[in-house]
């Protein structure tokens, strides 16, 4: 039996999801039902279902960031499961996922659409067709969904940073950032020869940069491709960065590891 978990932060939808989906799909099992992104991304863990169905937009934590950190955390040797993510926009906003790794359901959802979607995903288990996070494709169809995101599109890119050192405002050229590090509440600006702290989410900033020299790696971090000397990996086999002029080595997470491959 193919077990699947629902992540829906409201509880009718997620009843009438998982109803639907018994009803097209008998031998699907719904394992879990989470109310957002964090309990979603631990019992994911927990229970290692082979499909998930993660609503976009949730409180706390979204249906892209939980679909990111199992990415990161994922371990074999159950191959990453197929993802299906449940949306509020429209069909010409989301035509792009049509040939994606992942499928999409609309909101409200339809019988009809849910169907294609079933049939999609045992016809993908059937042929043992693994979603691995390190190939790129979980990693491409994220990058597309925030993309339809209103506040990314609109987002203009940011040229300077202020950050506030004691009593003193330093003015930080972004084109000098090496990496940006998620601390806490705040995010860590690291140049060639100096740190500051600034209070935003690394979540928010990230559109605000150019995608052509900034990419992240990992949930916490935000990487200049420029200022990367070159990629190599530890002892566990994970891909890890040396930086030129920092002292960090950030380690790749395997959603984001096609990104150093040898071209």
């Amino acid at each position: 039996m193919t077990r699947a978990l629902i992540a829906e932060d409201e509880p009718i939808l997620a009843a009438v999801l998982a109803k639907t989906l018994q009803k097209l799909w008998p031998g699907l099992e719904i394992v879990a039902t989470a109310p957002n992104g964090m309990a979603a991304v631990e019992q994911a863990m927990a229970l290692r279902p082979e499909v998930l169905f993660l609503d976009i937009k949730m409180p706390g934590q979204s249906g892209l960031e939980a679909a990111e950190e199992l990415a990161e955390r994922w371990e074999g040797p159950e191959p990453f499961p197929q993802v299906v993510f449940v949306t509020a926009y429209d069909e010409y906003a989301v035509q792009a996922f049509e040939r994606a790794a992942a499928d999409y359901v609309l909101k409200p959802v339809s019988e009809e659409r849910l169907g294609r979607t079933v049939e999609r995903l045992r016809g993908r288990l059937q042929e043992r067709e693994e979603t691995q996070p390190g190939d790129g494709a979980l990693a491409q169809l994220v990058g597309q969904l925030q993309a339809l995101l209103p506040q990314s599109a609109q987002s203009e890119r940011l040229t300077m940073i202020r950050a506030a050192v004691g009593s003193v405002v330093r003015m930080i050229p972004v084109s000098e950032v090496v990496l940006f590090q998620a601390v806490d509440k705040y995010v860590n600006v690291a140049t060639a020869d100096s740190e500051a702290l600034i209070r935003l989410p690394l979540k928010d900033l990230l559109p605000q940069l150019d995608p052509q020299e900034f990419q992240q790696i990992n949930r916490g971090t935000v990487v200049n491709m420029r200022c990367v000397a070159s990629a190599g990996r530890d002892t566990m086999g994970k891909v890890v960065l040396n930086l030129r002029n920092r002292p960090e080595k950030p380690r790749v997470s395997p959603v984001f590891a096609h990104l150093f491959r040898q071209m």
